[in-house]
């Protein structure tokens, strides 16, 4: 998830679709409200705390959210019978600091849930994520995997996980006899994007939801490829996140099974392009591994 202006200025042009969409409004559950947190339902509000634009699922523009997790919240909100509320603070480990301290009561996210993260948090996975590849159209160079990434020009955010694996892949081509991949390394979603989209890369590898969301923006020049495929990663689960221990998980799960259930959920998602990343039920701790 990436704070970044430009993000956001991409986004605020191309949500007004799904915004049109309008859902129903929820009952409240009796025996969910009461299992909350006695401050929690004195006040009548939760604060969900996100580190910036990360579309489809959180789009930030001054001080409002919108997008599927903004959509879920709200109906979240109205099951559990108190208002949800968004901040944004920079960066990752500000957010998880910030649930921690106990200053937000959680964040919805989706937040990647790795084995190291479960050691402080728990997270209430609510999507599956995959690492997939934003080609040109009509996939010209024909990269569809790892193994045919080998010789092309591929964009990576830096420092993230699918960096590391298109560097391991490099080193893989190498030693196979094949030609080396031109990793491209950038700060942000929309500098990625645009070096395919100007045919600097021939390939961005990321996160596939957003890159669902770039390539239904980029007017029909690129599609996804890879898809369906591990790319180098164990099963990636993504979703809320609370202190270790906390009794919030098991009712924040519990609501998400009941929007899964009254179609709610899965409405949202394909509001916003995401039916490749629903999951059947909610779980505690699903989280795979980051590549080693």
């Amino acid at each position: 998830m990436i704070a970044s202006t430009a993000l956001a200025v991409l986004a605020l042009g191309s949500v007004a679709k799904a915004e049109e969409a309008s859902l129903p409004a929820l009952e409240k559950d009796e025996a969910l409200h009461a299992r909350l947190p006695e401050a929690i339902r004195t006040a009548g509000k939760m604060i969900s705390v996100n580190n910036g634009s990360f579309p489809p699922y959180e789009i930030v523009t001054g001080t409002e959210m919108s997008g599927a997790s903004a959509d879920l919240t709200d109906a979240l909100g109205q099951v559990l019978g108190v208002e949800i509320e968004h901040e944004t603070v920079g960066g990752l480990p500000a957010l998880l600091a910030g649930v921690n301290s106990g200053r937000y009561q959680f964040a919805f996210g989706p937040v990647g849930d790795f084995k190291s993260r479960e050691e402080a948090n728990d997270f209430v996975d609510w999507v599956q994520e995959y690492v997939v590849f934003a080609v040109h159209k009509g996939n010209p160079k024909g990269i569809a995997s790892l193994d045919t990434a080998c010789g092309n020009r591929i964009a990576v955010m830096a420092g993230g996980s699918a960096e590391r694996v298109i560097k391991a892949q490099n080193d893989k081509c190498q030693a196979d006899g094949k030609a080396a991949i031109e990793v491209q390394s950038y700060t942000d979603q929309p500098s990625s994007i645009l070096s395919v989209r100007s045919r600097r890369a021939d390939a961005f590898f990321s996160s596939q939801a957003p890159l669902t969301y770039f390539v239904s923006q980029a007017n029909g020049q690129l599609e996804l490829s890879g898809v369906g495929q591990s790319n180098g990663f164990d099963s990636l689960f993504q979703g809320a996140v609370v202190p270790k221990g906390s009794p919030l998980a098991e009712t924040l799960k519990d609501g998400i099974q009941i929007l899964m259930d009254n179609g709610t959920y899965a409405a949202i998602m394909k509001k916003w392009g995401l039916e490749n990343n629903m999951i059947k039920e909610p779980g505690i701790n699903l989280g795979g591994s980051l590549p080693k």
